[in-house]
């Protein structure tokens, strides 16, 4: 098998498609129907980010070496043996190659359907997988359809069971010690930009310097100001899915991203002409649109400062701690998680809950501390 990927001349209904995955077969004919599901799958907004091309083109060409590397024929799912393809798949990416269950997850989300694809094709009889009931966790996913027991959901039997951690995020006095140790004022501001909007790293990478405004001069007297990130505004703006929201920013906040780029930015910006994004590296260009460069930088600011620390960090840094906030302070009309989820860009408040679980687990530690201290006190006195 093997995995290219478009250049900037191959083109699908007249418009070029630069990275997008095309698999071949050894004698480097189309694995036709891989590719028509490619197509499918990635190209009619189901996805809604290129980002998500590369791991859906590599599952499925691990997959299909798996298969040819065993003399299996991905089309038959009535193969007689006890174990499905797709679960033959799942115990070889688990047991001899070590991945870890969320990466055999992804893998699998991707085969699982590419075989629903196939068989809406008539290419294959049946789904080399069924379903089964399991107790709903707070990580459903897309693949688990809650029933009418409330309590339990019908999941895909080949997916792993997932054991998913609970986000981690900066506790006040690391966030603090962080930005201490971010000397380069550049990077200063990268890491309170993260902090105080929650952004995405793509998100961080492009966002532009036409949304920066002085308050007092534009008449502003609001604490928090509405900007609109809109990626069709010619601004450069990424968002998760090309997708409009609204954020808050505090009136002080964007007071100093504004001191930024009238005392600060210039020395970079004067290095090239006419970059839109806020942020700009040493050469005066924009960092990629992934955000891979500022992973770096902040990961590497988190070492000088003792703690472990990467992008995404960040965004639940400032999620966990806002609604800790909100809900200690809450406001008339306002619901902290539906708050939350717009601020974060969620298209479902299920992903948003997520903090309230971690929230509900860091009051749980506050508790055994505070009723630790208390048997302390009690034992000297």
């Amino acid at each position: 098998m093997e995995l290219i990927w478009g250049t900037k001349d191959f083109v699908i209904a007249g418009q070029p498609y630069q990275g997008f995955p095309i698999l071949l077969w050894d004698s480097m004919e189309s694995c036709s129907q891989a590719n028509q599901f490619f197509r499918y799958y990635l190209l009619r907004g189901a996805i809604g980010s290129k980002e998500s091309w590369p791991n859906t083109g590599r599952a499925l060409y691990d997959f299909f070496c798996f298969l040819q590397a065993h003399d299996l024929d991905w089309r038959d799912v009535d193969r007689g043996e006890a174990k499905s393809l797709a679960a033959a798949y799942r115990d070889y990416c688990l047991e001899n190659c070590g991945l870890a269950r969320n990466t055999t997850r992804q893998r699998l989300t991707y085969i699982c359907k590419f075989y629903e694809f196939a068989l809406d094709k008539g290419w294959v009889k049946r789904l080399p997988f069924g379903h089964e009931e399991r107790t709903v966790t707070h990580e459903t996913s897309f693949l688990e359809h809650v029933g009418a027991s409330g309590g339990k959901a019908l999941v895909n039997d080949v997916m792993p069971r997932r054991h998913k951690p609970l986000p981690k995020f900066l506790s006040m006095a690391q966030t603090k010690s962080l930005l201490a140790a971010a000397e380069n004022p550049h990077h200063r501001m990268m890491i309170r930009l993260a902090l105080h909007t929650g952004l995405r790293r793509n998100e961080l990478a492009t966002f532009p310097v036409a949304y920066v405004f002085d308050p007092d001069k534009a008449g502003r007297t609001e604490r928090n100001l509405r900007i609109k990130l809109d990626p069709c505004d010619g601004t450069g703006m990424e968002t998760k899915g090309s997708k409009e929201r609204k954020i808050w920013v505090s009136r002080k906040f964007m007071a100093e991203i504004y001191r930024y780029v009238s005392k600060v930015r210039g020395e970079r910006a004067s290095l090239s002409k006419n970059q839109k994004a806020l942020l700009l590296n040493h050469l005066g260009e924009t960092y990629g649109s992934a955000g891979k460069s500022l992973n770096r930088i902040i990961s590497e600011t988190g070492k000088l400062a003792g703690i472990e620390v990467h992008t995404h960090m960040l965004r639940h840094t400032y999620a966990t701690h806002t609604l800790v906030n909100l809900q200690r302070n809450p406001q008339n009309g306002l619901d902290p998680l539906v708050y939350l989820q717009r601020q974060l860009g969620h298209s479902s408040i299920q992903t948003t809950m997520v903090y309230l679980h971690l929230i509900n687990e860091m009051a749980d530690e506050a508790v055994l501390a505070y009723d630790d201290e208390l048997n302390e006190m009690a034992g000297a006195a």
